[in-house]
């Protein structure tokens, strides 16, 4: 308890925070997401039916093809530069080509979550994804220790690897928002266990070794003949399904 109450009043004063709270300024729809490859984009434009209501994916050189414009190179770009740039290529064959672009599906980037008792892997970036979506989407259990998530920053150029600590349990309960964070492509959000988690994780590692010989000497007899049956039976179904049996067109 000494180590957690020692330790919980670091986060507010970790400098790592003033790299990531000024994210918090922005708008959370004002994000502007730049496609990339292998993202998905559609195109609406009812004065050019050529190309309205067209569904294209990012190719590998970071163009698109349309009937009437070709190969477009449109990598790197937000939805409203496309856009733009369709209705100035447009303006050879249309008066007042009108043109609007959205990101169907954001593959090109993505964010990161772990932790005790939540399903790791990354998921889509889409420029407006915030820790509190990250940690709620996580579904956390009673194993998870909500108050000390950790996001983890990559470095970039100059810049340092950053961490922060955030109280996401705080959050909900004072519904102080200031530091809901705006995630960035290839943030790590950490959910660890809690202290007794992390402890009942150790005994079991430790017990992880001896744990079949103790089941085997304290399990009952009919309990041990019960498993070697059903061993046996799935080893012989294995042999059938493989080929192996005569009479089931095996060797």
């Amino acid at each position: 308890m000494l180590v957690v109450l020692g330790t919980g009043g670091c986060a507010a004063k970790n400098p790592d925070m003033l790299h990531f709270l000024p994210e918090r300024q922005h708008s959370v729809s004002a994000i502007e997401y730049r496609v990339g490859i292998p993202d998905t984009i559609t195109i609406t434009a009812p004065r050019v039916p050529e190309i309205n209501g067209e569904i294209q994916r990012m190719q590998p050189d970071g163009k698109i093809n349309l009937r009437l414009l070709g190969q477009v190179k449109v990598v790197g770009m937000t939805a409203k530069e496309i856009a733009a740039k369709l209705e100035v290529l447009l303006s050879k064959y249309y008066v007042d080509p009108k043109v609007a672009v959205k990101v169907a599906s954001y593959r090109s980037k993505k964010y990161y979550v772990y932790g005790e008792g939540v399903p790791a892997g990354p998921h889509p970036f889409t420029g407006r994804d915030t820790l509190l979506d990250a940690v709620v989407g996580a579904v956390p259990s009673f194993l998870t220790w909500t108050s000390r998530v950790k996001v983890v920053r990559p470095s970039r150029g100059d810049v340092p690897v950053r961490t922060i600590t955030v109280d996401v349990d705080r959050m909900l309960r004072t519904g102080d928002w200031s530091q809901n964070i705006l995630l960035e492509p290839d943030d790590v959000v950490y959910i660890p266990p809690t202290p007794l988690a992390w402890f009942a994780n150790r005994v079991r590692e430790v017990f992880f070794p001896v744990r079949p010989a103790v089941q085997a000497y304290v399990a009952p007899a009919y309990l041990r003949d019960l498993d070697d049956a059903y061993d046996a039976e799935n080893q012989n179904q294995f042999r059938i399904n493989a080929g192996y049996y005569p009479g089931y067109g095996g060797f």
